[in-house]
């Protein structure tokens, strides 16, 4: 861990494995296991992020013999994945998926895939069959089964990534799980479409809560004044219904990387 980070860890907390709980209760646990960091800088940020990834790249390939990794988009990920891409990973065994995509073509500006590809894919490390996607341009509906059925494929039929990249929004929604959306209520699916998105565009494909729970590792990357109430009150008040929120709880293990402005109500 670098210098300028300020690392905070909780205690680790014993539950049931979140994708064997009902849905009802699974709201209210917390996490097996918590960490968070408030960093100094996006550098900082950047730099922890790729150690951590190669920690759990090396344990995941010596396990399975593959590591798996889902993206997010928002404004960190222009800071963080240039850096990312330099990362001294076995790429050749790297799997890449997406939390989540507007329905947009791959060359959109909006697109969740093209931001990938401007910031992290297109450097030659990376094995570009080993990119999979969200078909934005296809039906969402058909597009989300598509990427659940890739998800189970690759990963043996149990649909659980190693570590999952999860942005926020300021009004604390993750990848396209909106506050107060039924989607957070999905027990079943681990990709589903969205057609009434509160931002534009509308029509959408997002991992579900339960994709969320399922994954060994969620990277929380949050930077930004703008966020630090919804941070503050994800990781201070065990009963908030924020999206980010109950991911947190549901995880395997929360891993929090957040700047300082982010972290400014937290003590």
């Amino acid at each position: 861990m670098t210098s300028s980070n300020l690392a905070l860890s909780m205690a680790n907390v014993t539950q049931p494995q979140p994708w064997s709980t009902s849905w009802p209760q699974a709201r209210y646990h917390w996490p097996m296991s918590t960490t968070r960091s408030v960093f100094a800088s996006t550098d900082a940020l950047a730099a922890e992020l790729v150690d951590q990834t190669i920690v759990a790249a090396e344990e995941a390939i010596a396990a399975r013999g593959i590591f798996t990794m889902a993206l997010t988009g928002g404004s960190v990920v222009s800071a963080v994945y240039p850096v990312l891409a330099q990362a001294a990973l076995p790429w050749d065994k790297v799997h890449i998926f997406f939390g989540d995509e507007r329905a947009v073509p791959p060359d959109d500006k909006e697109s969740n895939y093209k931001l990938a590809v401007d910031t992290l894919l297109g450097h030659p490390n990376v094995t570009a069959a080993h990119v999979h996607r969200i078909r934005g341009e296809d039906d969402p509906a058909t597009a989300a089964v598509d990427a659940e059925t890739v998800l189970l494929e690759v990963t043996g039929g149990s649909g659980a990534l190693d570590v999952v990249h999860v942005g926020m929004g300021p009004d604390g929604h993750v990848c396209s799980l909106f506050p107060g959306h039924a989607l957070l209520n999905e027990q079943h699916r681990l990709v589903m479409p969205i057609f009434d998105s509160p931002k534009p565009p509308s029509s959408r494909v997002t991992f579900t809560l339960q994709a969320l729970a399922t994954a060994r590792q969620l990277f929380f990357l949050v930077t930004g004044a703008a966020k630090a109430d919804a941070v503050a009150e994800a990781i201070l008040q065990p009963q908030s219904m924020l999206p980010v929120a109950l991911a947190a709880r549901r995880a395997q293990t929360a891993r929090w990387f957040l700047d300082a402005d982010a972290a400014r109500h937290l003590k």
